[in-house]
């Protein structure tokens, strides 16, 4: 049988950092949702349009 006093990492060094974050993950997926493609392709083009922007700015200026 294993002793866990020898296995590195086998208990959090601050458990209550880890619920913490925890929680802080759970809450933002709760009022996010997962991930999804159209999550990813709206970032995409908002990015693309604050670049197309800039651009837009330094070839005016």
């Amino acid at each position: 049988m294993l002793d866990q006093q020898h296995q590195p990492f086998a208990d959090s060094a601050d458990p209550h950092g880890a619920k913490a974050n925890y929680d802080v993950n759970a809450a933002k997926l709760h009022r996010e949702g997962v991930p999804g493609l159209w999550r990813q392709v709206s970032n995409l083009l908002i990015l693309t349009g604050i670049i197309a922007v800039i651009v837009l700015l330094f070839r005016l200026f």
